[in-house]
């Protein structure tokens, strides 16, 4: 009796409830939003700009740490200029001079091609009667019926009578002057020599020249072929010297270097730097020189081809 009673009492439980749920009332809430604007109203621009910023800020690369870059370097140039005067490396032991409308050929070979990007030759200097300072053939196609040239006498005694008209002879410890109408030039003859017994018979004492030009208040050392000789090393006020070292024909970098710690040019070129085994340690050299005397300026210009 008991269980039917439980049971009756939780069915009207439940009916109740049913009851509730049935008669339960939400009441609608107004949701009231001010300033509510219309789609169609809606100016699109500004939102556009602003999505396009924010795609600009998303795409933009990040910044990579880029170093500045640096200044290209100048071309190489293959000369020196100094107080106007302007030396042009040709090949070993083969140069040009100028300076105010006058042109300089020291030891002139290998043809007038040799020469086609230069005027031709008031002066020729020769230093000595090797093939590779003294060629007839150069001589001919270079000179003209004004140029002068100049050397010992044994480089006149190889030259035919028609390069002997103008050929001025010099000895060594003689000094020459010559003028132009833009300019004076003095030329001094400087004696060139081998020192070592096994290295005489290249260039013995009294055949060749060296040469001191005095042109526009400066002046220039051309050796030749020599060692590192007494008359060098007491030279005085050089501004530019062109100093030889190759073997076994002329001096190692060592004695060059010696040398030139001994007369103190301003400025020093290595040439007539190749020798029966290659090229000569001329960046040796210029150590050795900046070693010994740091306020002589050694220029590294290109003598040969590819080197």
């Amino acid at each position: 009796m008991k269980n039917i009673f439980i049971t009756i009492a939780i069915t009207l439980l439940l009916f109740n409830c049913k009851s509730d749920k049935k008669h339960e009332i939400i009441e609608p809430v107004e949701e009231i939003v001010a300033d509510t604007i219309l789609v169609e109203e809606i100016d699109e621009k500004p939102i556009i700009d602003t999505i396009m910023k924010i795609e600009e800020v998303t795409e933009k690369p990040k910044k990579e740490n880029i170093k500045a870059a640096s200044k290209p370097k100048e071309p190489f140039k293959n000369y020196l200029i100094e107080s106007d005067i302007k030396i042009t490396p040709i090949k070993h032991g083969t140069l040009v001079i100028d300076y105010n409308g006058t042109t300089i050929y020291v030891d002139p070979v290998g043809g007038l091609d040799a020469f086609n990007q230069h005027k031709a030759p008031n002066f020729i200097l020769i230093t000595d009667i090797h093939g590779d300072h003294l060629s007839v053939e150069t001589l001919n196609a270079v000179n003209t019926g004004n140029t002068i040239i100049i050397g010992p006498k044994a480089v006149k005694e190889k030259l035919p009578q028609s390069l002997q008209k103008n050929f001025t002879t010099l000895f060594s410890g003689l000094s020459r002057s010559f003028s132009t109408s833009k300019m004076a030039l003095e030329v001094e003859g400087i004696p060139m020599y081998n020192l070592r017994e096994e290295a005489k018979q290249y260039h013995p004492k009294g055949r060749g020249l060296g040469y001191v030009i005095s042109m526009n208040n400066k002046r220039i050392y051309i050796s030749g072929d020599t060692e590192d000789i007494f008359e060098m090393r007491q030279l005085k006020n050089i501004d530019i010297a062109l100093v030889c070292m190759n073997l076994p024909y002329t001096m190692t970098v060592e004695s060059a270097a010696s040398a030139v710690l001994d007369f103190k040019p301003k400025k020093v070129l290595p040439y007539h730097y190749k020798g029966t085994n290659g090229f000569s340690n001329v960046s040796r050299f210029k150590t050795l020189v900046n070693k010994g005397n740091n306020q002589i300026k050694v220029v590294q210009l290109n003598w040969y081809e590819g080197s």
